[in-house]
């Protein structure tokens, strides 16, 4: 945690405001976090009551909102749900801020998050898709969090909202770039019990989410040899396959998973970074017509 604290402390824009969610901590976190307010003008604490065990996913959403609840989120034009487990590089906000003062469809963008090999110690990229803002560092423009509705309180909201982003017209993406690459300290799809149960856990979050089923086992396919290997995909199609048998609930949005589903078999036809293209290119025109709701409201109500 001081690592995160001294690489929010040390960039060259620091945030206006910067709301930490003690999430029921029972260890040294609540006397390190008065350390840091004390030192930092823009920092404030939020403490929650100890639930007593780690709420994955929807605990996640739940402490951010708890923080977000203190803030009034119009006098911002800029919002990030960060992690208290990163390294960033220094000028890491001032860059996503060039990025999406450059770009005014770019709703959401992050950096690139990579990992020490717990065998190796050899730093190592995460797999995280072009197209997505990845889930520990997400930089959001107000006017684009607030249309998407936020974040959804379950398993696999940081996949729901990029795509419910696109669905809009807005544009989100992670941006391969080495001065925007920081150091996840805890590998994604780890877990209190292990990396098993956390790819389980994803392959639930890509069921509820709507995932096409070709589509996630490709993807399985896909990383049959990243860390860890093969039982990180056996795990993912598990937990999908399991859901399914089990005819767990669903994202509560059926035009929204037919749109998931097409981008996703587009997808397969053409690769990802072409069918992102395309389908970027075609909602151009619902950005630009949301654009002019949002510039001239009253007469958007007229209309």
């Amino acid at each position: 945690m001081r690592v995160t604290l001294e690489s929010v402390a040390s960039q060259s824009v620091p945030p206006a405001l910067w709301v930490v969610a003690d999430d029921g901590s029972t260890d040294e976190t609540p006397r390190i976090l008065d350390e840091y307010r004390r030192k930092l003008p823009y920092m404030r604490v939020v403490r929650r009551d100890d639930r007593g065990r780690r709420h994955v996913g929807p605990g996640v959403v739940e402490a951010f909102y708890e923080a977000l609840d203190t803030v009034e989120i119009n006098d911002f034009d800029y919002l990030c749900k960060l992690d208290m487990d990163l390294d960033l590089p220094s000028h890491y906000f001032e860059l996503l801020l060039q990025r999406m003062e450059g770009n005014p469809r770019l709703g959401t963008c992050s950096g690139k998050p990579w990992f020490v090999h717990p065998d190796t110690g050899v730093l190592l990229p995460e797999i995280c898709g072009d197209e997505m803002s990845v889930g520990m560092t997400k930089f959001y423009r107000v006017d684009c969090f607030l249309e998407i509705g936020g974040f959804v309180r379950q398993v696999m909201w940081d996949g729901i909202d990029c795509h419910r982003a696109r669905m809009l017209g807005w544009i989100a993406e992670s941006v391969d770039d080495e001065r925007l690459r920081f150091v996840h300290l805890r590998p994604q799809g780890a877990s209190q019990k292990g990396i098993w149960t956390g790819r389980v856990r994803a392959g639930f979050g890509q069921y509820f989410m709507g995932t096409s089923p070709l589509y996630y086992l490709a993807v399985s396919v896909y990383r049959l040899f990243k860390h860890p290997v093969l039982t990180g995909s056996l795990a993912m199609l598990w937990g999908y396959a399991s859901s399914a048998l089990k005819g767990l609930p669903r994202y509560d949005d059926i035009e929204f998973r037919r749109f998931l589903r097409n981008y996703q078999h587009a997808c397969l036809r053409m690769g990802k970074r072409a069918a992102t293209a395309e389908l970027n290119a075609r909602q151009e025109q619902v950005w630009k017509m949301r654009a002019t709701r949002r510039a001239h409201p009253q007469r958007a109500d007229r209309e």
